[in-house]
């Protein structure tokens, strides 16, 4: 099968070099300055790649919509975007001392919340101790989206929508579930020598010295809505999915290591630990539905048939659902 030139053929973009720089794969001017235009761009071609995400064209186009995901985190990212913008030849005027934009001033400069709310953000917040961020959702002033991005203005960070990421394999496995649970975060993939990581904040000393020492490189923090963070490590750390074998191996607490050993850990074999009270009501909800089904469906069946009378029935259903608990509570609930 011929190789086909994504570039060309899904973005339209004409002959060159290939990869093309970080501009016109997202298809912006260059060293455009404008996030949100950067961040509009790459969420209509990556919805227009994801339709390719079938058959065929399965591989490219994962690797297309990952290469355009880091191309909008390094140019949405501040200080990542100067520093590609100078290996691109741009030069930049002495730097005019400019404060970032707060979240209530980004809200208010995108008409999410009035000036005359701003003051009662601010007591909402101190009242209960918690974030702007925070305050103005948990308010219903603003989504936890345009939340979020506000913050993202605020910490000079990227802002990055997890339903249109598709982390790496290799990324989630070496990072445990334990460990994205308690920074409510998730890795992404390596980007330029630095793991992009989705956090709900700013990560913390802490995981920023978890991640180097299990990768052996430094992270680079992106921000996420706190919900979305948490769907996301549902879905990709559900039980089962991950190795926990190889991600267990590298110490969270320890001191230098090199950089093979972090990114290769060896495997040893891995315990199973106690289930979570999440994860056990999760399976008894399952279990229920089974067992009802598996009284369900032997009655329906003995009725299409015409064998039993309604006691007769009944008396079948409950003892083939009474199996089906018994084993399920054996082996699966427990």
């Amino acid at each position: 099968m011929a190789e086909i030139d994504v570039y060309k053929e899904w973005l339209g973009i004409p002959e060159g070099d290939r990869p093309p720089d970080l501009y016109t794969l997202l298809r912006v001017v260059q060293f455009e300055d404008d996030s949100e235009k950067i961040q509009n761009n790459y969420r209509k071609l990556n919805a227009h790649v994801r339709k390719y995400a079938t058959g065929q064209y399965l591989k490219e186009s994962q690797d297309l919509l990952n290469e355009m995901a880091k191309a909008m985190l390094c140019l949405t990212d501040p200080d990542a975007k100067r520093e590609y913008d100078e290996s691109q030849g741009r030069e930049f005027e002495d730097e005019q001392a400019e404060g970032a934009e707060t979240v209530l001033q980004y809200l208010v400069s995108h008409s999410v919340i009035k000036r005359g709310q701003v003051s009662e953000v601010e007591h909402f917040a101190e009242a209960r101790g918690i974030s702007h961020r925070d305050a103005v959702v948990q308010m219903k002033l603003a989504k936890p989206s345009q939340a979020t991005r506000a913050l993202a203005k605020e910490l000079r960070m990227s802002f990055v929508d997890l339903a249109d990421m598709l982390p790496e394999d290799e990324a989630l496995d070496q990072l445990p579930r334990q460990v994205v649970k308690r920074h409510s975060c998730l890795p992404l993939f390596e980007d330029r020598g630095k793991l992009m990581v989705a956090c709900v904040d700013e990560p913390s000393p802490e995981l920023e010295d978890e991640i180097r020492i299990r990768y052996g490189m430094p992270m680079r923090g992106v921000l996420a809505a706190p919900r979305s963070i948490q769907q996301a490590i549902a879905k990709y750390y559900a039980k089962g999915m991950r190795d926990e074998a190889v991600a267990q191996a590298a110490p969270a607490t320890s001191g230098k290591t090199s950089k093979n050993a972090a990114a290769k850990p060896k495997k040893v074999k891995a315990e199973a630990g106690p289930r979570s009270e999440e994860d056990k009501a999760q399976r008894k909800q399952i279990s229920l539905i089974i067992i009802c089904w598996s009284f369900i469906g032997p009655v329906m069946g003995i009725y299409s048939m015409g064998l039993l009378g309604t006691m007769g029935m009944v008396a079948t259903g409950a003892v083939v659902s009474g199996t089906v608990a018994g084993i399920l509570k054996l082996t699966y609930w427990k």
